[in-house]
């Protein structure tokens, strides 16, 4: 790959996730700040963007791999997200901010595989090459922390801001997206079936019942996942800790160093005891929520903030290389896009509507309990955890494929 092709998917990565970082992260703060929305209605803001990952496959499978080139349909798709993005800055009515998000997020979730296609089709040895221009995506998202803290020093009143500073950027990626290689749409004139799109093919990893178990799991633990994503720039902003955003970014940070430590991991523990330990992290992270405050407990705050590394990799990349080595080569891509519309799609989708009524049912006159409220997705961690040691029986040790995973 010569380094004008490197450059140009490097910022394909960095914008494709700064766009994203740069509204997602305090969403729930500003819904509760600026639009005085329920819990509930929060929940289900952050629902869009998982039904968005439900749908997504549907529309890269029959419409984007079949009849145009993925470079094109990238630009055109964040030129109206740009368009929606400052649109739904007018917007004061949560009901009406829920229908504008989800149109949105239909628009955007094709992307996060668009840009992969893209990247995917200009290497000679993905294996080798993908990673070192995917870590882009991860300093994108790094970077809205520290850009809406550090350099516009975004206040919670004016947390409108993050949409205007994701539009902007969507629009430099649409246009962006122009110059990118040509990437034509793979399965042009070929037939593709809805059974192949639904990833009927990879049921057939069911007839093990470990990884039945693991799949169930992975749906599960996405409803305390959720709970994280949704509630925790609100709660460390009310808890009063400084420079939330631009804190919770030690998350990113921690979970690029984890990723380079699950080969050693792998061979020290095997599959089921690194899941295992991903599952322990969501519960203590928890915890530390929980029982954390800004003041002598700050530490416990920033804990829970930096297991986010151990949380996600060893959890859902471990996950991801164990789908991998359970599927034939003809079922792998179907595999991995049965577990990522089960966890980011059904599994977020559950989590954040129950994170939404949780918060609500722990608002008592206007007072957030917000302890009460970290105990619930701790609690349904740890019985996710003995669930899958009791009968998760498989302890594979080799972690062979890690080079193209993906990180968020």
């Amino acid at each position: 790959m010569n380094s004008s092709v490197r450059i140009r998917l490097s910022a394909l990565m960095f914008l494709e996730f700064f766009v994203w970082g740069a509204w997602y992260v305090t969403l729930g703060t500003y819904l509760d700040k600026d639009l005085h929305a329920s819990g509930i209605q929060v929940g289900a803001a952050y629902s869009a963007m998982a039904i968005a990952t439900i749908f997504s496959p549907f529309f890269v499978g029959m419409i984007a791999d079949r009849f145009f080139s993925a470079q094109k349909l990238l630009g055109v798709l964040h030129l109206l997200g740009f368009v929606l993005l400052y649109y739904i800055t007018t917007i004061k009515s949560p009901s009406a901010f829920y229908w504008v998000l989800l149109v949105y997020s239909l628009l955007y979730a094709p992307t996060l595989a668009l840009a992969n296609s893209v990247a995917f089709r200009q290497m000679k040895d993905p294996g080798k090459e993908f990673a070192s221009i995917r870590v882009l995506g991860t300093i994108g998202w790094i970077a809205t922390g520290w850009m809406i803290d550090k350099v516009f020093k975004v206040s919670t009143e004016n947390l409108v801001f993050t949409f205007k500073m994701a539009g902007i950027a969507s629009a430099i990626l649409g246009l962006l997206s122009f110059a990118l290689p040509d990437t034509p749409p793979k399965a042009k004139g070929t037939t593709v079936t809805f059974r192949q799109i639904l990833g009927a093919d990879a049921f057939v990893l069911f007839k093990d019942s470990s990884f039945t178990v693991f799949f169930i799991a992975s749906v599960l633990i996405c409803i305390p996942l959720s709970f994280y994503y949704s509630l925790t720039n609100l709660y460390l902003t009310d808890a009063g800790m400084k420079n939330v955003t631009s804190n919770m970014t030690f998350g990113q940070f921690s979970e690029a160093f984890f990723i380079l430590l699950i080969p050693f991991f792998f061979r020290k523990l095997g599959v089921k005891w690194m899941i295992a330990l991903g599952m322990i992290a969501w519960t203590l992270r928890f915890l530390c929520f929980g029982y954390g405050d800004a003041g002598a407990n700050l530490w416990m705050l920033f804990a829970g903030i930096i297991l986010h590394g151990v949380c996600f990799d060893f959890f859902f990349v471990t996950g991801q290389i164990y789908t991998d080595s359970k599927a034939n080569i003809s079922i792998q891509s179907q595999a991995q896009g049965m577990i990522t519309m089960a966890t980011y799609g059904i599994g977020m989708w559950i989590g954040t509507l129950l994170s939404g009524y949780v918060k609500d049912k722990y608002t008592i006159d206007n007072i957030v309990h917000w302890r009460s409220i970290w105990l619930v997705p701790a609690g349904i961690a740890l019985v996710v955890l003995i669930l899958f040691t009791l009968f998760f029986k498989d302890n594979k040790r080799s972690a062979a494929r890690t080079e193209a995973v993906q990180m968020v």
